[in-house]
């Protein structure tokens, strides 16, 4: 049980998506202007990998080694049309948003990562945890970035303002904005780490 356990927290903690493997960084950077834009693409992301995580580890032992990377591509692809046409259909409006980053999730490097390295040489249960792990702890660092953006560059959350009189720093909503809170993050995350393995040898 503590060894299933592990496999659901570390996609949160240690093996983060983004701050911890620096993976699927091309949606993080384009959709992380709006919390609300981060909230949909995590759950989509979260969708596929749970869809395609068990699928392919049920299937695993059926796909002759030459063609493993072309089905795995084909069952991601079938979980993103879902996403897709749910979002077109009920969130159209952020669906419109998140535009071609939808469709990209397919060949997401998180998403086709954890179909090779984990759910075609793992039993169906682990490659759930491990697809939600990595799915919240990719939800989680979108939100992040986004709130930091969002908060800065527009000075609303959620969409609604903030503070009256706070006057927003452009720089936040546009690329190098996006850049520059990644980076930030992602060295405090690698000092949490180094501060940690410094105190456990000691």
């Amino acid at each position: 049980m503590k060894k299933l356990f592990q496999e659901f927290k570390k996609g949160i903690t240690v093996e983060n998506p983004t701050f911890g493997l620096v993976l699927g960084l091309c949606p993080t950077l384009a959709v992380s202007t709006t919390v609300i834009n981060a909230i949909g693409m995590g759950i989509a992301a979260t969708f596929v990998l749970l869809g395609s995580n068990i699928i392919i580890s049920f299937i695993k032992n059926m796909i002759p080694r030459e063609i493993r990377l072309p089905s795995f591509i084909v069952v991601i692809a079938t979980f993103v049309t879902i996403v897709e046409l749910v979002m077109k259909a009920y969130f159209p409006a952020l669906g419109k948003s998140l535009g071609i980053f939808v469709p990209l999730i397919v060949v997401n490097c998180i998403i086709m990562g954890r179909a090779e390295a984990f759910a075609s040489k793992n039993k169906v249960l682990p490659s759930i945890l491990d697809a939600l792990g990595m799915g919240i702890g990719f939800t989680m660092a979108l939100i992040v970035v986004a709130s930091i953006r969002e908060i800065l560059g527009s000075g609303t959350f959620l969409g609604r303002p903030l503070l009256k009189g706070f006057e927003p720093m452009l720089i936040f909503v546009l690329a190098p904005g996006a850049l520059l809170t990644l980076g930030v993050l992602i060295g405090i995350t690698n000092f949490c780490k180094l501060k940690k393995k410094t105190t456990c040898k000691a």
